[in-house]
């Protein structure tokens, strides 16, 4: 794969988990893993019925790749499904986005460079856009283009835009900014805006199977970083091994899925930055269960609170809106996740 990075050892991963205020071990986590992962392959054949491949989702992952926008649309679809999720949000009463902030997110083209760690879109302050450029291949733009269709993209520009990134950026700067630099977390970077995929899921924004293999595509795909990331940092797997994962398990183009572990080992990007998604995302889901599901809170309330505490261990945050009086020599003890027997 001509792909470097260092992996770490156990010891140290656990460390840094529990620096992080991560309850679990790096055993727990690939249970963890492999349990959402068996989920979403039963959510994937569901939807593969529907559509009349049988039990094939690969298959019907494949026609979904296939519908990709023609060269240069990709802006368009981008606005479209940013206003999609818009309406979602308001229609369902889940958050007030500021019209300053509804206002002033950009785009942009990705140049090719980029594209060689980024094979999908970035964003925060705008939305970076992976697309087919002129000096890419046939095949190259062929993988970007179908990597990048409207189905795949539907779950993440919210993440990318509003309320994910930019809104992070925009409330930071307004609210407790102080903690930014000194409580930085992944957890609670990614883990927000992960969150957002998570519920809006469940709260039915994936209307067909279409729609749902799409976001699917990127549950597995969280799924799929916490393991080859840890594998990776035990020396269980090389970077090959890693890319081979993400084609044959979650259905990657290949040359996506070496700008996935390019990214993931040789950016800048801490050990456990990737995994940070979806734990951080289901440490949200249960933080949610508790204060919204319970009636003692709505959305609206839970996400204006929870947007304004700015950067810190999603522990810490539980703590504060549970308002739990801590020791000074508190440690991590918080158990966010059901696993099955």
């Amino acid at each position: 794969s001509n792909i470097g990075g260092t992996p770490i050892g156990k010891a140290a991963f656990n460390k840094q988990l529990k620096d992080e205020m991560i309850a679990y071990s790096t055993d727990d986590l690939l249970r963890l893993a492999d349990q959402e992962f068996t989920w979403c392959e039963a959510e994937l054949l569901k939807a593969s019925q529907e559509m009349g491949f049988g039990k094939d989702w690969k298959a019907a992952q494949e026609k979904v790749k296939n519908t990709y926008v023609p060269e240069g649309r990709q802006p368009e679809l981008i606005l479209k499904l940013y206003n999609d999720a818009q309406d979602f949000i308001r229609k369902h009463n889940l958050m007030d986005i500021p019209p300053l902030a509804d206002e002033t997110w950009g785009m942009i083209m990705m140049t090719v460079e980029r594209q060689l760690v980024n094979p999908f879109f970035t964003g925060g302050r705008e939305i970076s856009i992976s697309y087919p450029t002129n000096t890419m291949t046939q095949e190259q733009k062929l993988m970007s283009m179908r990597g990048n269709n409207p189905y795949f993209s539907r779950g993440t520009v919210q993440h990318e835009l509003n309320p994910g990134h930019h809104l992070q950026y925009f409330m930071n700067r307004r609210y407790k900014p102080y903690r930014e630099k000194a409580f930085n977390t992944p957890f609670w970077t990614e883990g927000w805006t992960l969150y957002w995929e998570l519920m809006m899921y469940d709260k039915g924004f994936a209307k067909t199977p279409e729609e749902r293999i799409g976001m699917l595509f990127w549950r597995m795909h969280r799924c799929a970083r916490i393991t080859f990331s840890i594998k990776f940092h035990l020396g269980e797997w090389t970077p090959q091994q890693c890319i081979d994962y993400l084609v044959d398990r979650v259905g990657f183009e290949r040359a996506n899925a070496h700008g996935e572990i390019k990214r993931s080992f040789e950016g800048s990007y801490g050990p456990l930055y990737q995994l940070a998604y979806l734990v951080g995302g289901l440490q949200m889901m249960d933080i949610k269960k508790e204060m919204v599901d319970s009636g003692k809170m709505t959305y609206k309330q839970f996400h204006d609170r929870v947007i304004k505490e700015n950067y810190m261990p999603m522990e810490m945050l539980r703590a504060i809106l549970t308002d739990q009086k801590l020791d000074p020599n508190h440690e991590t003890s918080w158990k966010f996740y059901q696993f099955k027997n």
